[in-house]
């Protein structure tokens, strides 16, 4: 080993970063600035600042919408023709509403539905019951 040992690494100099807006509104921070003859920037807060206004502006005219709204809107229901017409074919061919779901894969719920009119109406199931039962449900065919 001769001679001195040497390092030969540069230095680092790790310095802070400027402080954030957040950290320069501090009053010590501004009266510096302003001895110092920065700008200052002054920001004025909204008089209804932190209220929720998308809550509180446009639900007057969306209760008054709905207020006014006096359509009656529902689902079209199984008519009395379909309804009485399922009832016959299945009578007809001495089948339960049970054993008729089986026999189409619905529920036995979908037939008592659809036999009291409480039912949506639905082509897919018309056409499975209109298969299954061997009659023309919907229209003069």
């Amino acid at each position: 080993m001769a001679g001195p040992i040497t390092q030969d690494w540069e230095p680092v100099v790790i310095r802070k970063k400027a402080p954030t807006a957040a950290a320069r509104k501090d009053e010590k921070a501004v009266n510096a600035a302003r001895r110092s003859g920065a700008e200052i920037e002054t920001i004025k807060k909204s008089a209804n600042a932190g209220s929720n206004k998308a809550a509180s502006s446009s639900t007057s005219l969306n209760t008054r919408k709905l207020d006014e709204e006096t359509e009656n809107l529902t689902h079209d229901r199984v008519p009395t023709e379909l309804k009485k017409a399922i009832m016959q074919a299945r009578m007809d061919k001495k089948l339960t509403q049970a054993q008729l779901a089986q026999m189409i894969n619905e529920k036995p719920q979908i037939i008592q539905e659809y036999e009291s009119g409480k039912a949506i109406p639905n082509q897919q199931i018309i056409s499975k019951l209109e298969r299954a039962l061997g009659a023309k449900l919907r229209g003069k065919k």
